[in-house]
C-alpha cells in the first residue's frame, strides 16, 4: 500500500521523498528502484539512508509512516526523533491500536513534534486512486497537512474529499478499527449467504454471481458484493478458483481489537464478535474434518427442500443483518465518543466511508442522512420501516438455515441482537437474582427508585 500511496501523492504534484531501510541481501535499493520506475513524477526522490532522507525534506517536515502496527512503529519513531526539529510532524498511516496512538501523541508532543494517527482504507487500489482517510490527533497538526491528505482522498458523490479531521488523541485509529470490525461482519455475512445459496438451495457459483449482480442493481450495491461477484466468476484451468482455496480464514488484529473495545465500553457488538470467532473456528481445519466423521450431521449436501421464495427471503434477511451490523458499529463509535470526549460526527464518518474504503455501499449513503437526525440507527423512522419489513424474513432464514445444519453465526447474531433490542422485559432480572444469590452483588427493583440497591438472603 505504501508504494501505491506514494504514487497517489506524487501524482498530485506534491514534492515527495521516499525511504526504505537497507538490509543487505534482503532490502536493497528499494526506494531508489521505486523512483527509477516512476520517472513521470517530478520532485520524487528515493533514499535508504535515514539522515539523507530527513535532510531532503523542507521544514517543518511531514513524515508518513507505512509500517506494521506494534513495536515497529515505536522503533521507527525512536530512529527519527533525534533527527527532527520542533514543529515537525509524524503521521502513522498503519493500523495501530488507538491506545498506542494516544501514547505516542503525548510523548511526541512533549518533544515538540506533532503526531497524527491516520486510518487509511481502500487497499492497494484505493491507495493509488483515492482512499478513505480518518485522521486523528492534534487539530493543529491536521490544519498543517489536511490539504495534502484531502488532495489524495477519494471523493464522495458531491465531490468532497473522503477525509475529515475525526477527533483528538487516538480517534482516527479507533474509527479505522471500527471500520474494520464492520468489514469483518460484512464479509462473514456474505459468506453465509453464499453458503446457503450454494449448499442449501443448490445454486451454482455462476448462478450465485448472477443473483448477486441482481442484488447489486437493486439497492444492495457494495464494494464487498462487487468483489464477491468477481471471485465467483474467476476460474483457473477451467475450474472455479474459489474451490481451490483452503477454507481457513486468516486475520490480523483490528477485528479482535474492535470486540475488545466493545467489552471495555459495555456496548453490544454481536455481529462483529461472531465474525471474529467464525474465523478462529475456520482455522481449526483439522479438528473440523475429524468432527465431520464423528457427527452424522456433518455432511452438507445440496438440498431441494427450502421453503418457497427462500432466495427472496434471504436477500431481505441479508439486508436486515447489514443494517444491524452498521447500527452496532456506529453505536460503538458513539459510546467511544462519549467516554473519551472526542465529539465524533457519526454522519461525517459515514460520509467519508461512502467512497474509497472497503465498506463503501449504497447503505452507507443512506446512513449519512440517517445519522444527521438519529445516532441510534435502529430508531430512525426509515430504518424502523426497513427492519419491520424484513424481520420475518431474517427469522425464516436463520431458523430454516440452522435447521438444515448450516452454521450462520453473523446472521443469527444479528437476529438475536434485534430480538433482544426490541424486548421490553428481558430475562436479565433472573441473572441479577442469580448474581445476588451466590455473590451478594445486589439488585435494583422495578418498584423502587433506581438509586436504591437490595440484597436478599435467598435460602
Amino acid at each position: 500500500m505504501g508504494k501505491s500511496l506514494a504514487q497517489n501523492i506524487a501524482g498530485k504534484g506534491i514534492r515527495l521523498s521516499v525511504y526504505n531501510r537497507h538490509i543487505t541481501g534482503k532490502e536493497e535499493g528499494i526506494a531508489e528502484d521505486f523512483v527509477s520506475l516512476h520517472t513521470q513524477y517530478t520532485g520524487l526522490q528515493g533514499f535508504d539512508d535515514i539522515s539523507q532522507f530527513i535532510d531532503s525534506l523542507e521544514t517543518p517536515r511531514s513524515i508518513l509512516l507505512m509500517v506494521n502496527a506494534g513495536p515497529a512503529v515505536d522503533q521507527v519513531i525512536a530512529t527519527l526523533l533525534p533527527l527532527l526539529s520542533a514543529g515537525d510532524m509524524i503521521i502513522d498511516g498503519g493500523n495501530s491500536h488507538y491506545k498506542d496512538t494516544e501514547r505516542r501523541e503525548v510523548a511526541l508532543r512533549e518533544n515538540g513534534i506533532y503526531f497524527l494517527g491516520v486510518g487509511i482504507s481502500g487497499g492497494e487500489e484505493g491507495a493509488l486512486h483515492g482512499p478513505s482517510l480518518m485522521p486523528g490527533g492534534s487539530k493543529k497538526a491536521y490544519d498543517n497537512v489536511g490539504r495534502y491528505l484531502e488532495s489524495i482522498a477519494a471523493r464522495d458523490k458531491n465531490g468532497r474529499p473522503c477525509c475529515t479531521y475525526v477527533g483528538p488523541q487516538g480517534a482516527g485509529h479507533f474509527v479505522k478499527m471500527t471500520h474494520n470490525g464492520i468489514e469483518y461482519a460484512e464479509m462473514q455475512l456474505l459468506a453465509e449467504v453464499y453458503h446457503l445459496l450454494r449448499y442449501y438451495l443448490g445454486k451454482s457459483p455462476e448462478d450465485i454471481s448472477n443473483i448477486f449482480e441482481e442484488w447489486k442493481i437493486h439497492g444492495l450495491n457494495s464494494y464487498i458484493l462487487e468483489i464477491t461477484i468477481d471471485i465467483l466468476r474467476t476460474k483457473e484451468g477451467g475450474e472455479l478458483l474459489l474451490d481451490k482455496i483452503l477454507d481457513a480464514a486468516e486475520q490480523k488484529s483490528t477485528g479482535g481489537w474492535t470486540v475488545e473495545a466493545a467489552f471495555e465500553l459495555g456496548t453490544p457488538l454481536g455481529a462483529v464478535s461472531e465474525a471474529v470467532m467464525a474465523r478462529f473456528l475456520s482455522a481449526e481445519k483439522e479438528q473440523r474434518l475429524k468432527a465431520v466423521n464423528v457427527y452424522s450431521n456433518g455432511k452438507q449436501a445440496a438440498q431441494q427442500t427450502a421453503s418457497p421464495n427462500f432466495a427472496d427471503k434471504l436477500k431481505k434477511g441479508y439486508e436486515a443483518a447489514r443494517i444491524i451490523n452498521h447500527a452496532t458499529g456506529f453505536l460503538l463509535l458513539k459510546k467511544a465518543s462519549e467516554r473519551y470526549s472526542w465529539n465524533l460526527s457519526l454522519s461525517e464518518i459515514a460520509r467519508i466511508w461512502t467512497n474509497g474504503c472497503i465498506i463503501r455501499s449504497a447503505l452507507m449513503e443512506i446512513l449519512v442522512e440517517v445519522l444527521m437526525k438519529e445516532t441510534d440507527i435502529l430508531q430512525h423512522p426509515n430504518m424502523v420501516a426497513m427492519m419491520s419489513d424484513r424481520v420475518e424474513d431474517i427469522k425464516t432464514v436463520v431458523a430454516e438455515g440452522l435447521g438444515a445444519g448450516h452454521a450462520l453465526p453473523v446472521l443469527s447474531a444479528s437476529l438475536n441482537h434485534f430480538l433482544g433490542y426490541t424486548t421490553g422485559l428481558s430475562p436479565a432480572n433472573l441473572i441479577q437474582a442469580q448474581r445476588d444469590y451466590f455473590g451478594a452483588h445486589t439488585y435494583q427493583r422495578v418498584d423502587r427508585p433506581l438509586t436504591e440497591h437490595f440484597h436478599t438472603q435467598w435460602k
